[in-house]
C-alpha cells in the first residue's frame, strides 16, 4: 500500500516555556473531505493509538511530511507526547525539539503580523474504506488507517486547517494573557490561575520588567515541576 497523505482543519495552541516548546492541536478532523475527496471516519485511528501505546512506537513528527527517499527530510523536528481520538478528530499533543530545525519551526509559527507557516496534515497507509455510493458522496469514507506521521505544512488542502494560537512567554503583556500562560503552560485550573495572576501580574505598563520577572519565575517553577 502506498503512503498518503490527509491535510484537515487544524486547531492548535502553541507555546513555549523556556525549557520546551510544546503545542496541542488537531491533527485530523472526523468527517472533513479533503482536496481528494476522502473523509476520515471516527474510530480510524483507534488501531494506531492503541498499538503505539503498547509497542512505545509513535507515529513521527515531520516538516512537509518528510522524503520518499529518506535523508535528513526524514529526520523528525520533534515528539508526540499525546495522540487520542474525541468527538472532533486526532487531537495530538507534542512537543519540538531543540534542534536548528525544531527552533526554525517554532520560531516560523510566532513570526509577524502573521505566522510563516500555520497548516497541519497527516501521512498514513490505509487500512479499511468505502467508496462512494451517490455522487455526491466522498471519493472514499477512511474508516481504519497506519499513522504514520502528523507533519507542520506550509500548504494545507483545506483553507481551515491553520494555526489558532501561537502563544510564548515574552508576548504576555495583560494580566489576562498571563492567566491564559498559566493554564494552557503550567496546566493551573481557571480560579488557580487567576489567583496567581492577580498576586503576581501588575497592571501599570510600568512594570513591564516586573511582569517578565513574575512570568519567569512561573516558567523556572513549571520546568522543575514537569521534569522527570
Amino acid at each position: 500500500m502506498k503512503r498518503e497523505t490527509f491535510l484537515t482543519p487544524l486547531e492548535v495552541k502553541f507555546a513555549g516555556d523556556g525549557e520546551t516548546m510544546s503545542f496541542s492541536g488537531y491533527g485530523a478532523r472526523f468527517g472533513n473531505v479533503d482536496a481528494y475527496g476522502d473523509v476520515i471516519a471516527p474510530g480510524a485511528f483507534e488501531k494506531t493509538l492503541k498499538d503505539a501505546r503498547s509497542s512505545g512506537n509513535w507515529p513521527a513528527m515531520l516538516l512537509q511530511h518528510g522524503s520518499f527517499l529518506g535523508g535528513d527530510d526524514n529526520m523528525p523536528v520533534g515528539v508526540w507526547t499525546e495522540m487520542r481520538e474525541d468527538s472532533k478528530g486526532l487531537y495530538v499533543e507534542g512537543q519540538l525539539a531543540p534542534t536548528t530545525r525544531g527552533k526554525d519551526a517554532y520560531t516560523l509559527l510566532k513570526m509577524s503580523p502573521r505566522p510563516a507557516i500555520n497548516g497541519m496534515s497527516i501521512g498514513y497507509r490505509p487500512v479499511e474504506w468505502s467508496m462512494r455510493a451517490k455522487p455526491e458522496d466522498p471519493r472514499r469514507t477512511l474508516k481504519a488507517v497506519e499513522l504514520l506521521e502528523v507533519s507542520l505544512v506550509t500548504f494545507p488542502a483545506n483553507g481551515k486547517a491553520r494555526v489558532e494560537a501561537v502563544k510564548s512567554a515574552d508576548s504576555i503583556k495583560t494580566i489576562r494573557e498571563f492567566e491564559e500562560f498559566l493554564r494552557d503552560v503550567g496546566g493551573f485550573s481557571n480560579a488557580a490561575a487567576k489567583a496567581i495572576a492577580a498576586g503576581g501580574f501588575k497592571a501599570n505598563p510600568r512594570d513591564e520588567d516586573a511582569n517578565m520577572a513574575a512570568i519567569e519565575i512561573v516558567r523556572r517553577n513549571l520546568a522543575i515541576l514537569t521534569r522527570k
